[in-house]
């Protein structure tokens, strides 16, 4: 036997794992949410209410970042009476996903918009001086496979079943994470590049900003909006420009775009870059002048890049040069002398863009790696609550934990297992209730101080 032999007896008192679940539920308390969701769908009940639409929406978003997968989660909640009190049944949680139709969703929306107001009032505001007075928002999907019959779900591009969802991102480096500012949940046989679904994205995310960040309102900071090929239409890119952001889009590569790679004297390829340096291998040419562009809104660009193939590139004749180079474009129309370091800038600036992977490598722990329900616009409102779990955590990383990497750049799973599972004992004295975080685990001083930040950032 690895360990000692324990006697096991189940006499304890005052015991709470999970304990660090509890500081999300106040950060959705301090924030607001569950206030605005309230007042978002008070006019669906008839009467009084023994648990607030509010207090059951935060609670399951608050369960989801703990690691559910199912309304059934919330026991996570209710199974600890004596560090949240009284916590709403699975069949409340169902019976509010089944309020939220499309007019309430509009409303929640409206809601996490809000909420994301007073956390960064609160001191979890972009850096804008770090990113130049950008907002760098990212546009990717996703698959999310259906393992039975659901409303919505298709066979998918990658000839797999379940559904397509559209999401869009805040870049958010300094915490290893994005927030989750919108998504649109598609059936799985969606187009990738379909523009209605990229246009209405672009709206529910410019929604989601708190209003001084939004477009046209004296002060607020530039958007660039970024996406891969999928995105990159004539018709999404003039939307964009309509709505006064910025695009930088990835596009494909093309025999044309190989020739001119060819024809281009070495000398006139610039060094790409890196944060701290340079980067190995890759250069960057500005091919603007060298083809026609104008079916894109005025003053678009192109931007090439070549290097050397990473293990496990495809190489195929429309993206590889004749040096054994893999090439790859993109457009933008954000104007000379705007991004440090010109072209190389900007291609670094595209290149981040790639952060977005993680970020839906992180949603599939947070709620949408399975939608639970069968009803369509069930699952349209559980995938709303995921995103405002995302918020939450995103939120408490930035208000607690920025000085703390190993909390601060943890994934979803990393942060659940070292901050929302931590054990603690409540103990009350002189009438005031305490919760002692467990001793023995090593983050629970950088924890309590987290905690402390957070109540101290709203007063």
């Amino acid at each position: 036997m690895a360990g000692p032999r324990l006697r096991v007896s189940s006499d304890g008192h005052g015991l709470a794992s999970h304990a660090g679940v509890s500081m999300l539920r106040e950060l959705a308390e301090f924030v607001g949410l569950t206030r605005f969701v309230t007042q978002a769908l008070a006019d669906t009940y008839r009467g009084p209410w023994l648990h607030s639409p509010g207090q059951v929406f935060a609670d399951q978003a608050c369960a989801i970042a703990d690691g559910a997968t199912s309304t059934s989660g919330i026991a996570v909640l209710r199974d600890r009476p004596q560090l949240h009190g009284a916590v709403a049944s699975q069949p409340t949680v169902w019976r509010l996903v089944d309020r939220i139709d499309e007019q309430h969703l509009g409303l929640v929306r409206q809601a996490r918009a809000k909420a994301r107001e007073r956390a960064w009032q609160a001191g979890a505001a972009p850096d804008l001086e770090a990113t130049g007075g950008y907002l760098h928002i990212d546009f990717d999907a996703t698959i999310t496979i259906a393992h039975s019959e659901k409303s919505g779900a298709a066979p998918t591009w990658k000839k797999s079943f379940g559904f397509h969802p559209l999401h869009s991102y805040l870049d958010r480096p300094e915490i290893s994470g994005g927030e989750s500012l919108a998504g649109i949940l598609r059936p799985g046989n969606a187009g990738s590049n379909t523009i209605a679904d990229h246009k209405t994205l672009l709206d529910l995310t410019l929604e989601a900003l708190p209003e001084s960040y939004r477009p046209g309102v004296d002060g607020a900071p530039e958007i660039l909006i970024r996406a891969d090929a999928a995105g990159a239409t004539y018709d999404f890119a003039a939307y964009c420009r309509q709505k006064h952001c910025e695009f930088s889009f990835s596009t494909e590569s093309t025999p044309t775009y190989v020739g001119i790679a060819d024809a281009v004297d070495e000398q006139l390829w610039a060094t790409a870059i890196e944060d701290d340096g340079i980067r190995d291998g890759a250069m960057v040419f500005e091919a603007t002048h060298c083809v026609d562009l104008s079916k894109w809104p005025q003053g678009t660009r192109l931007i090439l890049r070549k290097e050397r193939p990473h293990p496990g590139a495809q190489l195929q004749l429309h993206n590889t040069t004749s040096d054994g180079m893999r090439l790859t474009a993109f457009i933008t129309d954000t104007p000379a002398r705007v991004v440090p370091h010109q072209i190389q800038g900007l291609e670094l600036r595209h290149r981040q863009h790639a952060h977005v992977e993680a970020r839906i490598k992180d949603s599939g722990h947070l709620g949408l790696g399975n939608l639970p329900l069968d009803a369509f616009c069930h699952n349209q409102a559980w995938f709303e609550i995921a995103l405002a779990a995302a918020d939450l955590i995103s939120w408490a990383k930035l208000l607690g934990f920025k000085d703390h990497p190993g909390i601060a750049k943890a994934t979803p799973e990393t942060f659940r297992y070292k901050v929302l599972h931590v054990a603690g004992k409540i103990v009350s004295t002189a009438r005031q209730l305490y919760l002692k975080l467990d001793s023995s685990w090593t983050p629970s001083p950088a924890i309590e101080k987290g905690w402390t930040r957070i109540r101290t950032a709203f007063g």
